[in-house]
C-alpha cells in the first residue's frame, strides 16, 4: 500500500512496496518562502542586528543611543541592505518597535568555482547553492575550497554568506626574514594560497599554514 513518511533528512517521500521511496521536492519545500516578522524595540539593536523596513532585511554595522539635553532620546545606526549591498545611515525614536528580519542561517560548504560562480552544497542534502563574484566579493580571498560557511535566507531567497571567523591558509610566498630578525617582534607582508596579502611575523616562511581571522583579515597564529 502506497503511503507518505519523513526520510531522515526532513524530506517528505511517497513510497510504494513496486517502487523506491521518492522525495516531493516539487511540492514541498521544508524552507519557507513566508518571511515570519518578529517586534524588536529599538533599544534592543545591537551590532549584526537583522531588522526589516522598506520591504528589505537589513543588518546594523553601527549604532550609538544618543539622549541630547532637549528632545526624545534616538538611536542613530549605519545598517547595510542584504539585497542591494547599500549601506546608509537610519535614526530611530528610542524604545519605538521595529520590524525583526526573520534570517535564516543553513551550514554549507564551500566545494568549488565554477567560472564567476561560486558553488555551495549542503552535505547532507547535497543541494547547491551558487554565489557570484559580486556577491562574494573580497571575501574571496579567504575563500578555501571545503571551508565551512553559513549561508543566509530570507523570503526563501540566498542574500548572502558569512565566512568561519578563522581559517587556515597557506603561505604561498613570503620574503625571507632579514638576518637577525627571525626571533624578534615586527612582521612582514606574505602571500597566501587564496591571493590574500597577511602581515606575518618574521618566523612564518612559504610553505607554513597560519590562522587568519577573517574579520580583519589579520594573521592570528601558525596552523
Amino acid at each position: 500500500m502506497a503511503s507518505l513518511r519523513f526520510t531522515s533528512n526532513g524530506r517528505l517521500c511517497f513510497s510504494s512496496p513496486l517502487r523506491p521511496p521518492k522525495p516531493l521536492r516539487r511540492f514541498l519545500s521544508l524552507r519557507s518562502p513566508v518571511t515570519k516578522i518578529y517586534a524588536l524595540s529599538s533599544n534592543d539593536i545591537r551590532v549584526g542586528t537583522n531588522i526589516e523596513f522598506d520591504g528589505s532585511p537589513w543588518k546594523v554595522l553601527e549604532f550609538l543611543h544618543v539622549k541630547p539635553g532637549k528632545g526624545a532620546a534616538f538611536i542613530r545606526t549605519k545598517v547595510k541592505n542584504y539585497i542591494t549591498g547599500n549601506t546608509v545611515e537610519k535614526t530611530f525614536r528610542a524604545g519605538s518597535t521595529l520590524d525583526e528580519a526573520n534570517i535564516l542561517k543553513e551550514s554549507k560548504q564551500y566545494t568549488y568555482k565554477d567560472g564567476d560562480q561560486y558553488v555551495f552544497m549542503d552535505m547532507s542534502t547535497f543541494e547547491e547553492v551558487r554565489l557570484n563574484e559580486k556577491e562574494v566579493g573580497d571575501r574571496k580571498m579567504f575563500l578555501k575550497e571545503g571551508a565551512e560557511c553559513s549561508v543566509l535566507f530570507w523570503n526563501g531567497n540566498v542574500i548572502d554568506f558569512e565566512l568561519p571567523i578563522h581559517v587556515n591558509l597557506k603561505v604561498s610566498e613570503a620574503d625571507a626574514p632579514v638576518s637577525g630578525d627571525a626571533t624578534r617582534s615586527g612582521s612582514r607582508p606574505a602571500k597566501l594560497e587564496t591571493g590574500a596579502i597577511v602581515n606575518v611575523p618574521p618566523f612564518v616562511e612559504a610553505g607554513e599554514e597560519v590562522v587568519v581571522d577573517t574579520r580583519t583579515g589579520q594573521y592570528v597564529t601558525r596552523a
